[in-house]
């Protein structure tokens, strides 16, 4: 009987680090209805969006994204800078770009769903290696999900448009950032704050303090029956 408890201990370690994103495995090749995404060129030279987080009594994750023009004018360059994250078991964190602009009264669950003019859904999630395949919208699945706090990161996502009139421009949306489970904590509209004319908008974007790693909430349970286990065995080998 004893044996079998460990064994079963074993299982759970093994079942617990091998667990897969909420929803589900990759599926490579997955891509919309419509195709893979297309890569954006022609985009306005010099154009920047703002998504500044709020001072929410709800959620205390402050912070910025901005989105300006990549440089030929082929697709765009994110800055991002987010911190304030609650606790670790709620991560890790995701953040992607909404299909509409948050309203007045700050309801996240407004801005419906991620940026999709492809029609891929969600599920299975993105597969980074082939980010054509992924929504438009889905940063996180195509760029890394949130692993610090403060969280930032500086890339080139070639699929986005900073071009009024196309599906896949962002400048009219929001950004709204998860937990693990898609539970939606805050979220902020794309302003214009820079026209490419070299006038520039008030839009203010605020400094965060040093980074610290942040590991959520998988790392955190595949350590604690892995101390079950390590316990189990030197109980076993006792007897």
């Amino acid at each position: 009987m004893q044996y079998s408890t460990i064994v079963t201990l074993a299982s759970s370690l093994a079942l617990a680090s091998a667990a897969g994103p909420i929803d589900g495995p990759v599926i490579p090749g997955t891509t919309g209805k419509l195709g893979n995404a297309a890569v954006v060129t022609g985009n306005p030279v010099g154009v920047t969006y703002t998504a500044v987080l709020p001072n929410s009594a709800t959620s205390g994750i402050r912070g910025f994204i901005s989105g300006t023009t990549a440089p030929g004018g082929t697709g765009v360059t994110f800055n991002v800078n987010f911190y304030g994250f609650p606790s670790a078991a709620l991560g890790p964190f995701l953040y992607h770009i909404h299909d509409q602009p948050v309203p007045a009264n700050g309801n996240c669950t407004a801005t419906l769903a991620h940026l999709d003019p492809y029609i891929r859904g969600e599920i299975p999630p993105c597969d980074p290696s082939q980010p054509a395949t992924c929504q438009v919208g889905d940063l996180a699945g195509k760029h890394g999900n949130i692993t610090t706090d403060p969280f930032t990161a500086s890339y080139v996502d070639p699929y986005v448009s900073s071009r009024a009139g196309v599906g896949s421009f962002f400048g009219n949306r929001s950004i709204v950032i998860h937990t693990s489970n898609t539970t939606r904590l805050t979220c902020a509209s794309f302003v214009l704050s820079s026209n490419g004319t070299g006038n520039a908008t008030n839009a203010t974007v605020p400094s965060s303090p040093s980074p610290v790693p942040f590991k959520g909430a998988a790392t955190n349970t595949v350590a604690s029956v892995g101390a079950v286990l390590l316990a189990g065995l030197a109980a076993f080998a006792l007897l």
